[in-house]
C-alpha cells in the first residue's frame, strides 16, 4: 500500500554524518550516581529550545526521513509509504504527530507546564493516523491477544505481569522496541517532576519514576535492540533543532546506572570534557530556528538556551540581515558565568511582524573567547487574522459506563487544533469539574474520554483554534443517564458487518452516503442507499455519514 503526497524538503544543515557530542555537554553527569545522576539528566534535558506545536512538521523532515530517500517519512508505526508535504510547516496527509508517551498521561498542554513535554521532539514522531488511533493512550507492552495489527503496530490485551492495570497495551515492531524504550527512559528523567494522571508505567512519589514492571520491560527491550544508526542520526538532528539530546542514546549503558545492573555505581561518562578551549554548546551553529506562524497584530516568543564551556568573557548577541527589524532581543550581552552555568542563559527572541509574509534574519553570537562567531537562522511567518466558522458538535460515540468519544464536524477551515470544553455535573446539577482539552492537530474530529461516571452528566462544546484565535462555541452535546441529547434525532439506521463489507438496515432510503477511512480519505460515495444494501469494503475501520444525519457512524469490517 502506498499513500503519497508531494514533497518539499527544507535542508537546515548539510551533512548526514553523526555529529560529535559537544565538549562539556555531559560534564554535569560525571561523578554522580543514583538519584543525583537522574536529577542531573533532568536538569540538562529541560534546558532546550521549545518550539510551537504547530511548527513540528517543519522539523520532522530533518529528524524522521528514510536514510535512502530524504523525501520519505520514516514511520515507526507502519510500513506504509508517506512523503513530506510540499509546504513548510504543513502536515503530511494520513499522518499524525504522535506523542510516544501519551500526552494524557500528564495532561498535555497546561498553563503551568506549557509546551515543554508537549512539543519535545525526543518523544514526538510522525505516525500513520490509523495506527495512532489504534494505540490511543495505551502503555507499552507485549500483546497476548491481538485487536489491531498492521504489521508494525500491534495492540491488544497484555501478557501476564504487564500493562500496569491497563486492559490494553501497544507493542511496537521488534525493530523499534529499543527506540521506544530509550525514549521512555528519557521522558521518565526529563519530566520526573510531573504529576502523572495515568500511572500504568510512570509513578508518582519515587525518584525512579518508572514502576518495576516497566523497568523490567524497557531494560529488556533496550538490551535486545541496541542503539541503531537511525537513533544516532535522529538524536543529532533533534539536537540541531532544539539544542538538547537523549543521553540514553549517547550512553547506552546509562540506563544500567539508574534502573539496571549498575544501579548505585558512579557514572564516569563525560568526565573527560572538564577542560578545554572556550566553546559554545548551544545553540548549534547554522541551526534554523523556526518561530512559527502568527496573525498580524500579535507577537511570538521563543526561548533559546545559550550555553558555553570555558568562556573567558561575556558573550555578545545581536540580530542582523534581511528582516532583522521584525525580531528583537531583551539583551545584547550575556554574562560569562551565566552562560557557563549548568542551565545556561534563556535568551528570548520576539517576533513582532508589521506586514504579512515570511520573514528571515540571523542570530549572531560572538566574543567570550570563542574562535569566530556563530550564526543561527530565524524564520517566521505572518498571516492574516483568521475568520473561523462555528464547529458543529456531533453525538458522542462508543459510550460506556467508563468513557466515550466526543466528536464533531470540522468546518473545512485551516486550524491548528480543536478545543473540547467539557463540564461534569452531579445528579443535583452541581458542577463537579470543568476543563478544556486540546487535540493533537487540526485533522482530528474526535477526542476520547476514559473517566466517565455514569452517575454524572457530561456536556461538551467544541471550538477551533488558529493563530491565537478561537471560533465561537459549538452547540452543546449532553451525555446523561438516559443517553445523548442536544442534537436532532437521526433517521433510524443500523450497520451490520457481513462478508465483504457492511449490511445497511434503514427505515427509508438515505442519500449522499460517504464512507471515510479514519485518516479522512473518502473510499465510497453512494448517491442513495436502501434497506438491505451491502456496501463492499475491505477489512478495516471506517466512518459513515449521510445527508440525513448529523451522527457519524463508526464501522468495523472484519
Amino acid at each position: 500500500m502506498k499513500r503519497n503526497s508531494l514533497f518539499f524538503y527544507i535542508v537546515l544543515l548539510a551533512g548526514a554524518l553523526h555529529a560529535a557530542v559537544p565538549m562539556g555537554y555531559y560534564s554535569t553527569l560525571a561523578g554522580k550516581s543514583g538519584q543525583a545522576l537522574k536529577n542531573a539528566i533532568h536538569d540538562l534535558a529541560v534546558q532546550r529550545t521549545v518550539h510551537s506545536y504547530g511548527s513540528l512538521w517543519t522539523y520532522f523532515p530533518q529528524t524522521d526521513h528514510m536514510p535512502d530517500d530524504p523525501t520519505q517519512v520514516w514511520d515507526m508505526y507502519s510500513d506504509y509509504t508517506y512523503y513530506f508535504s510540499t509546504h513548510l510547516g504543513n502536515s503530511t496527509s494520513g499522518m499524525n504527530k504522535e506523542h510516544s508517551v501519551p500526552k494524557s498521561w500528564w495532561g498535555g498542554y497546561t498553563e503551568s507546564q506549557g509546551y515543554i513535554a508537549y512539543t519535545d521532539l525526543n518523544h514526538l514522531y510522525p505516525s500513520d493516523a490509523e495506527a495512532n488511533g489504534a494505540k490511543l493512550h495505551y502503555p507499552l507492552g507485549e500483546v497476548s491477544r491481538v485487536d489491531f495489527d498492521n504489521g508494525c503496530t500491534r495492540t491488544g490485551s497484555p501478557k501476564a505481569g504487564q500493562g500496569g492495570g491497563s486492559s490494553m497495551v501497544f507493542e511496537p515492531d521488534d525493530r523499534y522496541k529499543g527506540d521506544f524504550a530509550r525514549t521512555y527512559m528519557y521522558m521518565a528523567s526529563a519530566y520526573q517532576d510531573y504529576q502523572w494522571k495515568y500511572t500504568w508505567m510512570m509513578g508518582n512519589g519515587s525518584w525512579l519514576t518508572l514502576n518495576q514492571w516497566s523497568i523490567d520491560l524497557l531494560l529488556r527491550w533496550a538490551r535486545e535492540d541496541p542503539v541503531s544508526d537511525k537513533e544516532k542520526d535522529r538524536n543529532d538532528a533533534v539536537y540541531r533543532c532544539q539544542n538538547n539530546r537523549n543521553p540514553f542514546i549517547d550512553f547506552p549503558d546509562l540506563m544500567e546506572y539508574i534502573w539496571g545492573n549498575r544501579s548505585g555505581e558512579v557514572f564516569t561518562g563525560g568526565d573527560d570534557v572538564i577542560d578545554g578551549p572556550p566553546e559554545l554548546i548551544s545553540p548549534v551553529q547554522d541551526t534554523e530556528i523556526y518561530l512559527g506562524e502568527v496573525a498580524l497584530g500579535k507577537s511570538l516568543n521563543i526561548t533559546v538556551y545559550v550555553k558555553g564551556h570555558n568562556l573567558t568573557s561575556n558573550l555578545s548577541v545581536t540580530i542582523y540581515r534581511d528582516d532583522a527589524a521584525m525580531f528583537s532581543l531583551p539583551v545584547h550581552s550575556i554574562d560569562r558565568s551565566t552562560a557557563c552555568s549548568n542551565q545556561g542563559y534563556p535568551l528570548t527572541i520576539t517576533y513582532t511582524p508589521t506586514e504579512l509574509g515570511t520573514h528571515k534574519a540571523r542570530l549572531l553570537i560572538s566574543d567570550g573567547g570563542l574562535t569566530g562567531s556563530f550564526g543561527m537562522g530565524l524564520n517566521a511567518s505572518c498571516l492574516a487574522v483568521p475568520n473561523l466558522r462555528t464547529v458543529t458538535a456531533l453525538p458522542a460515540q462508543e459510550i460506556t459506563d467508563s468513557g466515550y468519544v466526543a466528536s464533531w464536524q470540522p468546518t473545512g477551515d485551516v486550524v491548528d487544533y480543536f478545543v473540547v470544553n467539557r463540564t461534569i455535573y452531579d445528579r443535583q446539577g452541581t458542577i463537579v469539574d470543568s476543563e478544556s482539552f486540546t487535540t493533537d492537530d487540526g485533522n482530528q474530529s474526535t477526542l476520547q474520554f476514559t473517566d466517565r461516571n455514569p452517575e454524572h452528566t457530561h456536556t461538551y462544546t467544541v471550538q477551533a483554534y488558529r493563530l491565537g484565535y478561537l471560533s465561537p462555541e459549538s452547540n452543546v452535546i449532553t451525555i446523561d443517564h438516559s443517553g445523548i441529547t442536544g442534537v436532532e434525532a437521526d433517521r433510524p439506521l443500523a450497520l451490520l458487518p457481513c462478508d465483504g463489507g457492511v449490511l445497511v438496515k434503514c427505515s427509508e432510503p438515505l442519500n449522499d452516503v460517504r464512507v471515510y477511512t479514519t485518516s479522512g480519505q473518502v473510499v465510497r460515495h453512494i448517491d442513495t442507499v436502501h434497506n438491505d444494501d451491502i456496501i463492499a469494503l475491505p477489512p478495516g475501520i471506517y466512518i459513515l455519514t449521510t445527508c440525513h444525519s448529523r451522527h457519524a457512524y463508526k464501522i468495523l469490517v472484519f
